[in-house]
């Protein structure tokens, strides 16, 4: 034991991979002792991220990051809508219980249904699984998701560059929450948080304590637009996020103007 607390304190690689090991196990653990509960009383709903919130929310103070929000009135809305967030790295899943609205259920990959409990749990608090190797399928759900949105007051938070990217340029963006929100005519609510790479960095094994902004950005209204506009509402809403990445981002702002 003693050799462990050695390690730790001496090595940044190792210390990062028990705070990571931390980080996983008390997701698992969390989903396998609320899956056996929820299932038992109250079944699969969107209200049941209520608990998914409360499970996690201890991991942002063990970790020492604090998030620090602009524009939460932005999401004052009470009808539908979609909304469209960058996505860096396993931290944003605490930036996004830090705002999430409610009746809100997130996009997530097929895949993630079949991690065990962790699978089940997400499935219980209503997320919306789709095979990201099947356009048609995904469309199909996509589709599906359009019609209920209006019947059932969801709001869909999705990841439009589609996958992790810890890089200062966001990637090129994915159709399906453009089209999702053009579909059911609904608004988009970016949503874009700072760099985190002042607290984490899987290539420098770093995860430590430091401040991150998240800003709500004012909604983009789809009502009366078709769906030939999806691929230009797609280019402007990166630009309008690019813009707002680095401008909260200050040290990476900084950077990019001394550079130019």
């Amino acid at each position: 034991m003693t050799g462990i607390f050695f390690f730790y304190h001496q090595s940044p690689t190792f210390s990062f991979y028990c705070k990571m090991f931390l980080f996983n196990g008390w997701i698992i653990l969390m989903a396998t002792i609320l899956s056996p509960c929820i299932t038992l009383f109250y079944g699969r709903r969107v209200e049941n991220m209520k608990f998914m919130h409360l499970s996690i929310l201890p991991l942002k103070n063990i970790y020492g990051i604090k998030f620090m929000v602009q524009g939460s009135e932005n999401l004052n809305i009470k009808k539908p809508y979609v909304i469209v967030s960058n996505h860096q790295s396993c931290l944003d899943l605490l930036g996004m219980l830090e705002v999430m609205p409610e009746r809100c259920v997130t996009i997530a990959k097929k895949e993630l249904l079949y991690m065990g409990p962790v699978g089940w749990a997400c499935w219980l608090c209503g997320l919306i699984f789709i095979d990201r190797k099947n356009k048609k399928s995904a469309m199909d759900v996509m589709n599906r998701v359009a019609q209920i949105m209006r019947q059932e007051n969801l709001r869909v938070w999705m990841y439009p560059e589609g996958t992790r990217n810890p890089e200062d340029t966001l990637l090129p963006f994915k159709r399906g929450a453009f089209h999702l929100a053009l579909k059911a005519q609904v608004p988009i609510v970016p949503i874009v948080t700072s760099s985190l790479k002042c607290c984490y960095s899987y290539k420098e094994k770093k995860l430590k304590p430091g401040n991150c902004t998240i800003r709500i950005l004012p909604k983009i209204e789809t009502q009366g637009l078709g769906l030939e506009e999806v691929t230009a509402l797609a280019e402007s809403t990166r630009k309008l996020m690019q813009e707002t990445f680095y401008e909260i981002s200050e040290d990476l702002h900084g950077e990019k103007e001394m550079k130019q």
